[in-house]
């Protein structure tokens, strides 16, 4: 265990002194619904940007919104302690959110946020309570704190939280190009991932990447009567899910040419290591509703979400879907497919890959159309960096114990585009469970690990401010 210092004891009380108003501030920020996917919500997404402009420039951040092809991000710089020679550490947060819907499944209403009594005490219930806007101010409350106490930070900070990562981060990459020098730093703070239990911190060291695509698949010049023209005719909605059936053999195993080609086997040591994490997969599906694991055949649950690549398909819409019965052959259907990728998979080739496979599937008089939602790479974080041992300290401080290095299943754009433009790594240090319900009716948040994040991350600056540079 990690000993707290005086300086970092009086920033620790005073989170725990305000805590009520933390939960205050995040509760008004949850209460916008900054759904980055529909463009009827741009002006709330701008407004969610403004509010936490605002706040940051409230505790002595330099703050601005900044305008992109898409949604604007919203940028803040502070110097650190006057003088001192610290690191300068980039945290990277997001404040746009998934769709809510459906909405009849959610006990509130999803910006509404609602505190209940949870397992672990009381969580937080509302779109966007853990993913990501709960976890985001972890560490603006963090700094509140020590600005509260001090007057300062102990550490040179930019802070960067983006308006597009649950629509696949569009404008990100162009963002980063043009203001490369504004955004060096020492290394990244990312604050999206989980814990591996409510009392136990986690340093995620893997994430996979992300190619998503929406495929079209034309049929008839027009939607037709059934009666007159079925048996006769193409249905694409048939032909589209007879195509979609074959992404997968009997055993789970994606069937796209070339798709395991560069997936590795994980090392002995890692192997070793996740085994002795004692995961628990009956409570794991039981969060999911769920008793009997499935997948790749031959692969443990860890493998499936960490370490093994994934085709899923997340959306299929086509002909008519209104209440009641239409009996017509609607001349068009639509797919939603995602691809997770693992580390050295090239997300280009596999994209290039999944459309010839839809392509070679092609039903007679019909043709596809594509859409492209995200092309990401997986990312495997160095575990020997002095900016990792340092957090591994500050979680111990709070927590009393040293974190566990983790996967996860997850795609974060941002972290690959940030060691490909800006050149230099980042930490993956978050505070959400398994059970949260990320992207699902009544997504939640524990309490708990909100305040112990916020602690986490004072502990956190702390540590950091100490490193030579």
């Amino acid at each position: 265990m990690t000993t707290t210092t005086a300086t970092l004891q009086s920033v620790l009380d005073r989170i725990d002194a305000d805590f009520d108003g933390a939960l205050d501030r995040l509760c008004r920020l949850l209460r916008i619904p900054s759904i980055s996917t529909d463009p009827e919500y741009a002006t709330h997404i701008r407004q969610a940007a403004e509010s936490l402009a605002v706040d940051l420039k409230s505790i002595g951040f330099d703050a601005s919104v900044r305008d992109t092809t898409g949604h604007p991000l919203v940028v803040a710089h502070h110097p650190g302690p006057p003088g001192e020679k610290v690191p300068h550490i980039l945290y990277y947060g997001h404040y746009d959110v998934q769709p809510p819907d459906p909405l009849e499944e959610w006990d509130s209403g999803p910006f509404d946020p609602a505190i209940v009594p949870s397992e672990h005490g009381r969580k937080i219930v509302a779109r966007g309570a853990v993913d990501d806007k709960g976890q985001l101010m972890t560490f603006i409350e963090a700094f509140r704190a020590w600005h509260d106490v001090h007057g300062t930070m102990p550490i040179r900070i930019t802070v960067m939280l983006e308006g597009e990562e649950e629509s696949g981060s569009p404008s990100l990459d162009a963002f980063l190009q043009a203001n490369r020098d504004e955004l060096r730093a020492d290394a990244c703070i990312v604050c999206d991932t989980g814990m591996w239990q409510v009392d136990v911190p986690a340093i995620t060291y893997m994430l996979r990447g992300l190619v998503y695509i929406e495929a079209t698949l034309h049929g008839p010049g027009m939607d037709l009567h059934s009666g007159g023209y079925g048996g006769a005719v193409v249905n694409p909605i048939n032909a589209i899910t007879r195509v979609l059936a074959q992404l997968h053999d009997d055993r789970g195993v994606v069937q796209i040419p070339g798709f395991y080609d560069d997936v590795r086997e994980l090392s002995d040591a890692e192997a070793a290591q996740w085994k002795a994490l004692g995961f628990d997969e009956r409570a794991f599906l039981a969060s999911a509703g769920l008793k009997t694991p499935t997948g790749e055949a031959g692969r443990s649950t860890l493998e499936r979400i960490w370490s093994r690549p994934t085709c899923d398909i997340n959306g299929i819409r086509g002909g008519y879907i209104g209440d009641g019965a239409k009996t017509v052959i609607g001349n068009r259907a639509t797919a939603k497919i995602s691809c997770r990728l693992v580390a050295d998979q090239d997300p280009k080739q596999v994209q290039t890959a999944l459309v010839r496979f839809l392509e070679d599937r092609r039903p007679p008089d019909c043709r596809w159309t594509f859409h492209y939602h995200g092309c990401n790479p997986a990312i495997r974080v160095p575990t020997d960096s002095p900016y990792l041992a340092a957090a591994s300290r500050g979680l111990a401080t709070v927590f009393e114990r040293p974190p566990v290095l983790i996967g996860s299943g997850g795609s974060i754009p941002v972290v690959g585009s940030i060691q490909k433009i800006l050149g230099f790594d980042s930490l993956l240090v978050g505070f959400g469970l398994d059970d949260d319900r990320i992207h699902s009716p009544n997504e939640k948040f524990e309490v708990a690990c909100y305040q112990n994040g916020i602690r986490s991350h004072a502990a956190i600056m702390d540590e950091l401010s100490r490193l030579s540079v």
